[in-house]
């Protein structure tokens, strides 16, 4: 069971906030500071410091931070492992390439093996799925695109293509096109925080460009929107194989490339550090 301290700062990591901490916690404004003091003092350290009056962590709070929300989310699985016999809870995230194109096959055969389970599965973007994972509202996430891999356990799922599409006829089918020519383009693009646009966004990094290069870009969080738009001649997309394998097997839409700029992404398997079911977990979606 995790010592209620603990529980304490990583409520206040959360509100940063001593009042809303207190009300969460149902306990007085004096007691949380009372209990930050004794981890404090306890680690010889500050967890937390004022600049100004916005309440910041400390790099050795940061760090605890971290040890902290795994030690919470293993204690409360133990916890329920070793209560009476309950049906098995499986909470997952999943960002939206891998929850609308790939996760279903996985996902139908939990539910066939394990009828009883409580199951959820969270489909949303990269960042958004990271932050829930460390609230502990999910077991693990199954993300795309780029996050700093060392705050998290972290395993390759797999790899995918990653490429623009166009309606057929348009002067890029087939090609591969300069970073020059699309400039000339509307560029159909996921959200900030999705795994999709960082994916596009990095390509563009890498030749010393970014979005602002381009004249007209559009935002769409929905991929049938913007598989629909590209279909309807309204602009061209880069999204990853699976979210287009069925469009381009009707020829709806075409595939091109950038030229000298080849781009894939993985998918990747987040989980907190030192979770301790993490490799079955690993095991199930292999």
């Amino acid at each position: 069971m995790l010592d209620p301290r603990w529980n304490t700062f990583l409520v206040l990591c959360e509100t940063m906030n001593y009042t809303r901490a207190a009300e969460r916690l149902c306990l007085t404004q004096p007691a949380v500071t009372h209990h930050i003091h004794y981890l404090e003092d306890h680690y010889g350290c500050r967890l937390f410091s004022y600049e100004g009056k916005v309440l910041r962590l400390t790099e050795a709070g940061v760090k605890l931070r971290e040890y902290t929300r795994s030690l919470a989310y293993n204690s409360r699985k133990v916890e329920e492992s070793m209560m009476a016999p309950k049906p098995l809870s499986l909470r997952i995230g999943a960002s939206k390439t891998i929850g609308e194109f790939v996760v279903a096959p996985k996902v139908e055969r939990f539910l066939r093996d394990y009828p009883e389970a409580s199951f959820s599965l969270i489909v949303d973007n990269t960042q958004v799925l990271l932050r829930m994972l460390e609230a502990g509202k999910l077991d693990f996430v199954l993300v795309e695109g780029f996050f700093d891999g060392s705050r998290y356990e972290t395993t390759l799922y797999r790899k995918e293509e990653f490429f623009g599409i166009c309606p057929p006829g348009h002067r890029f089918a087939g090609r591969a096109i300069s970073l020059t020519e699309l400039e000339s383009e509307r560029i159909l693009i996921r959200e900030p925080g999705s795994g999709t646009r960082a994916i596009f966004e990095e390509a563009l990094r890498r030749e010393n460009r970014t979005l602002k290069s381009y004249p007209n870009v559009a935002t769409i969080s929905d991929f049938s929107t913007i598989k629909s738009l590209v279909a309807d001649g309204l602009g061209v997309s880069f999204l990853y194989a699976p979210a287009v394998s069925g469009e381009l097997e009707r020829g709806e839409l075409v595939r091109f490339d950038l030229a000298g700029l080849p781009m894939s992404g993985a998918f990747s398997f987040v989980c907190l550090k030192d979770n301790l079911f993490a490799a079955d977990w690993i095991a199930w979606m292999r």
